[in-house]
């Protein structure tokens, strides 16, 4: 595909034989009917989508993301699906120049179902390469916009051994105390990820800081954690 503006009718054309009314009504709902939907279930709209997107292996990466804007500037939720996809399987080409774009997206349209892929799998990526990006994150965690929060609380996810937990814990401490939903599941995802690999040090933590938590972040942050001998 030599023009990226070519991808939302390359998208249509072979999603078309797999949309399902009723199944797009059951999809919007469980997303509380923000978004619209074409009905196509992941497996299916990925092997299908699977083509398309590999045209771009090769573009040059401000291709990539003019793709990726033109994607989530349709309706349809199947869209945005496609271009966190995209980006996720480009985003070693991705670099800290490139978040602002990414921002940008995270900003609109959002849900959790689009904003985890991108802060695990896109902004993840990208610090993991560049740790510089820890700054924007410092920044972003102060963010009034809660996906922007999530964001920075969740960058660090698939990180494991690398993880920076002073980053993490000050995070925790920074939101703790926010009585929004997402940002509350998000604190104890991250430390629960974390608990993997460092359990003795997210014990600890609980252990100084648990009473400042939500319930629902200690729960979740404390579910995998042994039972100290």
């Amino acid at each position: 595909m030599a023009d990226h503006q070519l991808i939302v009718g390359r998208l249509s054309e072979v999603w078309a034989p797999l949309a399902d009314e009723a199944q797009a009504h059951k999809m919007s709902a469980y997303l509380k009917d923000q978004f619209d939907f074409l009905g196509i279930p992941a497996p299916d709209r990925r092997r299908a989508q699977n083509g398309v997107l590999a045209e771009l292996k090769t573009a040059d990466i401000s291709d990539v993301l003019n793709a990726a804007d033109l994607c989530w500037a349709e309706p349809q939720r199947e869209f945005h699906y496609a271009a966190t996809d995209l980006l996720r399987s480009n985003a070693r080409r991705l670099g800290i120049e490139h978040l602002d774009r990414i921002e940008s997206l995270i900003r609109t349209q959002s849900w959790w179902d689009t904003v985890d892929t991108l802060a695990v799998h896109v902004v993840g990526r990208i610090g993991r390469t560049d740790r510089a990006v820890g700054d924007r994150m410092d920044r972003w965690i102060e963010d009034s916009d809660l996906w922007i929060a999530r964001t920075a609380i969740l960058h660090q996810l698939d990180w494991k051994e690398a993880t920076d937990q002073r980053r993490l814990f000050a995070y925790v401490r920074r939101r703790c105390a926010d009585e929004e939903f997402f940002i509350r599941k998000a604190l104890g995802w991250a430390l629960r990820t974390y608990s993997r690999t460092n359990p003795e040090a997210v014990r600890d933590f609980a252990a100084t800081d648990a009473a400042t938590w939500s319930g629902l972040t200690y729960r979740e942050a404390t579910r995998l954690l042994p039972e100290p001998t």
